[in-house]
């Protein structure tokens, strides 16, 4: 244990994530039992591999031990949510924010301000009251976790950027990015046009 990054924290961590995903997965099912409408295509969770814990303190020029890891990396739980339509993504920020125990730390737009890449997603930095001591001594203890919420669409996208990204002996580089933009913008009036035909077929039920 005292090799991992996460040092006592190595076990808890899983836990953590586990623990606030069934929670986020209650209050979906709850959401799709009181509208008949899911709001949650698929969810993802992760806890940050070792490799690239040690990797992000290392660039940022921290100390690799578990203190730094869990009190200035603010993912090493991270959560994605993938929705069919944006006004999910808003429902689940909204429950998200509802949930006892959990504060927001910091919470980005990049839907309503997409980043200049055309990148999308809704970013968010959680504080979760949680029944182990944190770094500090506190019990219960605070927690980060980072979640991620984007449609079908922005998730594509942002999977291909991401490949295309790491890979540094592409040809035509700003051709590529120049396309990459397009397709972020034409699917983003797809997710509005999809959203526009769900309030339509909504209203005349």
């Amino acid at each position: 244990m005292e090799n991992s990054i996460y040092g006592p924290y190595r076990d808890i961590l899983p836990r953590i994530k586990d623990d606030f995903t069934e929670r986020i997965r209650t209050f979906q099912r709850l959401e799709k039992e009181h509208t008949g409408y899911k709001i949650c295509e698929h969810l993802l969770s992760r806890v940050k591999s070792e490799e690239s814990m040690r990797q992000k303190l290392e660039k940022r020029g921290l100390k690799a031990d578990y203190k730094n890891a869990l009190t200035q990396i603010k993912d090493s739980i991270g959560i994605r949510i993938v929705c069919d339509f944006i006004d999910d993504i808003y429902k689940n920020v909204e429950n998200l924010k509802n949930l006892s125990g959990v504060s927001v730390h910091e919470e980005k737009d990049y839907i309503h301000h997409a980043k200049p890449n055309g990148y999308r997603s809704y970013h968010m930095i959680l504080v979760s009251e949680e029944p182990f001591g944190d770094v500090y001594g506190n019990t219960p203890g605070e927690f980060f976790i980072e979640v991620q919420l984007r449609t079908i669409a922005m998730d594509t996208w942002a999977a291909l950027e991401h490949q295309i990204k790491y890979k540094k002996s592409i040809k035509n580089q700003n051709l590529i990015t120049g396309e990459l933009k397009r397709c972020a913008d034409e699917l983003a009036s797809c997710d509005l046009s999809m959203q526009t035909l769900r309030n339509l077929i909504r209203e005349s039920e």
